[in-house]
């Protein structure tokens, strides 16, 4: 089960769904270290456990590197942003 060792802690669902979040597309992981409330080596360790993992996909811009989701990074965003809103209820 390739990347479902990530998802075993609250930090990387909250990474995860920080990707979603705003309404910027353009995220960097020093902003993601922040909005996770996570430190940024963490938040980089995680972004590239994600990125073997076909969750994410770095671009680097100039001096800055942008986190996308994949396709793949949308679904299971997707799954677990509905599973909290199910269990809130």
């Amino acid at each position: 089960m390739k990347g479902s060792k990530i998802f075993l802690r609250e930090k990387p669902i909250e990474l995860l769904l920080c990707l979603t979040r705003g309404n910027t597309k353009e995220k960097y992981p020093s902003l993601l270290a922040k909005d996770s409330k996570c430190t940024y080596s963490h938040t980089v360790h995680l972004l590239q456990r994600m990125e073997k993992s076909e969750l994410v996909n770095f671009e680097k811009q100039g001096r800055l590197k942008l986190v996308t989701l994949t396709k793949r990074g949308e679904d299971v965003a997707s799954l677990f942003d509905s599973l909290g809103k199910t269990l809130k209820q």
